[in-house]
């Protein structure tokens, strides 16, 4: 004999436990372990949910519910818009041997009629999703991970050869502000790797140009140009507002200032540099991990450490290193992967070799040691680089 949706319901009715918004307030309250899923559609999720609820829509529940809850002895407790989807939910998960399920009665509807806590997520733009589609596919990344990218904020520290492939990417990625530290303009010598900028932005502030590039290649995106030189009098006040710090710069003086105001705000520094047909990555300051200075407590003399300028570089070179501070970026504000703190990769191209070395924090280091209390402050880097032994 056929039956209803009504009638199928009620006689779940007889055999599912059903608990009321007040239960439930009482068992999250009491700090209960149980699961809540939430088994409506999208577009219903993107209006409000009950705060930890895990979402699987009723579609898709039988495929991913052993992902999210592989133990059957856990207590679940689902529910729907008014209770009565999620009494078929549950129905299946007993049928799939969960021991312990229950519905909300009443649903998420009078869940929040109850006022009880209700979170609305920030939800990706129709053009969002089109445009993050293949990382809405990765289950590192999904809708969460994309929004997390937007939310970011990154400064890149010079527009030029390893600045230029990481913004680049990170702009294509999705992050949310860029910010560019550049006082320079653009020369014609740095078109041969500097990719942000183009031949007619020739004498042009670089900062200004790589604003131009980045918002054309993805108008979502926040692009804060800062054409100033940084300094100790300035770099606090431009580091505070952003969560990570890319060092693209090419100059010990600048690379001693990016680290010590990355120790002292308690910034992530990933760093790279370049030189010939050699580069190398590291994220520097990450909690118990070392800071440059633990790897180079002095500068070598400037002879023995030209820049680009005065020793030259090839030029796809800066994108292959840029491209991985760019990677190393992403993971960390993804939180996922196993980042370079720690560990240096050094890329030799002649003969296409990585190699991962090994990077301990020194406890004598004068910056982030263990006798260090205070912050020692901000040195006078230019004579310190031309005069390591002097400070």
């Amino acid at each position: 004999m056929a039956k209803s949706s009504q009638e199928m319901a009620q006689e779940l009715r007889q055999k599912i436990q059903e608990i009321s918004p007040a239960e439930l307030h009482a068992l999250r309250e009491n700090e209960e372990d149980f699961v809540l899923i939430d088994v409506r559609e999208q577009d219903e999720y993107d209006q409000g949910y009950i705060p930890g609820a895990v979402h699987i829509p009723r579609g898709f529940l039988e495929l991913r519910i052993e992902e999210k809850v592989p133990d059957r002895s856990t207590p679940i407790v689902a529910y729907c818009a008014v209770g009565f989807r999620s009494l078929f939910s549950a129905e299946t998960l007993e049928r799939m041997g969960y021991e312990e399920v229950s519905s909300l009665s009443g649903g998420y509807n009078k869940w929040k009629q109850g006022e009880y806590e209700v979170k609305i997520p920030r939800v990706l733009s129709a053009q969002a999703r089109k445009r993050y589609s293949r990382h809405l596919l990765i289950p590192e990344v999904q809708e969460e991970g994309q929004l997390r990218l937007l939310n970011s904020k990154v400064l890149m520290v010079g527009a030029g050869g390893l600045g230029s492939p990481s913004a680049f990417y990170l702009a294509a990625a999705g992050v949310g502000t860029l910010g560019i530290v550049d006082f320079d303009d653009v020369d014609m010598s740095n078109l041969q790797r500097q990719i942000l900028h183009t031949d007619d932005r020739v004498g042009t502030p670089k900062a200004e140009s790589a604003r131009k590039t980045l918002t054309a290649l993805n108008p979502d995106i926040r692009v804060v140009p800062h054409k100033v030189r940084l300094g100790k009098e300035n770099v606090d006040e431009i580091f505070k507002d952003y969560d990570i710090i890319v060092d693209g710069t090419d100059n010990f003086p600048t690379r001693y200032l990016i680290n010590d105001a990355c120790v002292k705000l308690g910034k992530l520094n990933v760093h790279g540099s370049v030189y010939r047909f050699e580069g190398q990555v590291t994220v520097f300051c990450a909690p118990g991990g070392p800071c440059y200075r633990c790897l180079y407590p002095e500068p070598p003399p400037p002879e023995l450490a030209p820049s680009c300028a005065e020793a030259g570089v090839l030029g796809v070179l800066p994108g292959v290193v840029g491209l991985l501070q760019a990677v190393e970026t992403v993971k960390l504000i993804l939180g996922v992967g196993e980042s370079m703190a720690g560990k240096l990769l050094h890329y030799e191209a002649l003969n296409t070799e990585f190699r991962k070395l090994k990077l301990r924090r020194d406890p004598q280091c004068s910056y982030c040691g263990e006798k260090v209390k205070e912050f020692p402050g901000y040195a006078d880097y230019e004579f310190f680089c031309a005069n390591p032994s002097g400070l």
